[in-house]
């Protein structure tokens, strides 16, 4: 790993990009160029210090999920995101299955979508970026490891997962899970993470091990969900799957016009906009 090359790469790409370029709002007025650190951390769900000691090149090894995250955050092409992780010391990512970088494309999507929740996330249920107003409605979910970075592993494993739906609509939303998963892994032959997620699931899951058997495949593309917020209460909401690439989804949450939905997202989002300038006004 070389040190000093790698946060001179990481501050230089930080500072080719502008808050509207990540769909941030410009805030005040700014002394350097680019986005602030604190900035970028927060893109990639990271501690705003261990990212400044990579930057002055005195950082401890990022991890590969570390290094995919920068790459995400900091919206770097393929080969940049190759460059980062020999910089860092390790393999660049190989095969469709296993490769989970976010294109700018489907980057630049997600970001113009900034009045509407949207995720961008894997055929695998692993969530590989979303909007401020998905992190909003969803709270952070890229924060994860192992198997538990699919949200299809805790849906069936963390009761405070599933809480984010009424009762009601949990053998549903079960169901749906699964039915798509069994498309994914056909569509995946050999994939180890796939197919390993199948047998922790399996394992943990009397639940998922009953729909499993059942044998019933269908991929997601459009349905209505119903997401209990603390904050503004029960939303009732469409769920899109708008783009797909390379094994991965563009997903948008968008309520029905004249719905109470839209009053509680324009909520949420005056919520997110808030702590937005908190930190902002912190990151001076």
């Amino acid at each position: 790993m070389d040190r000093a090359v790698l946060g001179d790469f990481l501050r230089r790409r930080r500072a080719l990009l502008q808050p509207s370029d990540v769909g941030m709002p410009q805030g005040s007025r700014r002394r350097t160029p680019g986005l602030r650190r604190f900035e970028v951390a927060q893109l990639a769900v990271m501690s705003p210090d261990y990212l400044a000691r990579l930057e002055q090149g005195r950082g401890a090894v990022p991890s590969a999920a570390m290094a995919a995250a920068l790459a995400r955050a900091l919206r770097l092409s393929y080969d940049e995101r190759d460059h980062l992780f020999r910089l860092s010391g390790l393999p660049v990512p190989t095969g469709v299955g296993r490769d989970e970088h976010v294109g700018r494309a489907l980057l630049r999507l997600l970001d113009d979508l900034g009045t509407l929740p949207a995720v961008i996330a894997s055929d695998l249920n692993v969530v590989l970026a979303q909007n401020s107003l998905a992190d909003a409605l969803l709270g952070e979910q890229a924060a994860r490891r192992g198997y538990a970075r699919s949200c299809t592993y805790r849906w069936f494993t963390e009761p405070a997962f599933r809480a984010r739906q009424p009762v009601g609509d949990h053998e549903k939303e079960g169901r749906a899970q699964v039915e798509d998963l069994r498309a994914t892994v056909a569509a995946r032959p050999g994939d180890r993470f796939a197919t390993g997620l199948v047998a922790a699931l399996r394992s943990a899951s009397s639940e998922f091990e009953q729909f499993w058997t059942e044998h019933d495949v269908a991929v997601r593309r459009s349905e209505r969900k119903r997401i209990r917020h603390p904050a503004v209460g029960l939303l009732e909401l469409d769920f899109d799957v708008l783009a797909t690439t390379a094994g991965q989804r563009l997903i948008v949450y968008s309520p029905a016009p004249g719905s109470k939905a839209v009053g509680q997202l324009e909520l949420l989002a005056t919520l997110g906009r808030e702590r937005f300038a908190h930190e902002t006004e912190r990151g001076r």
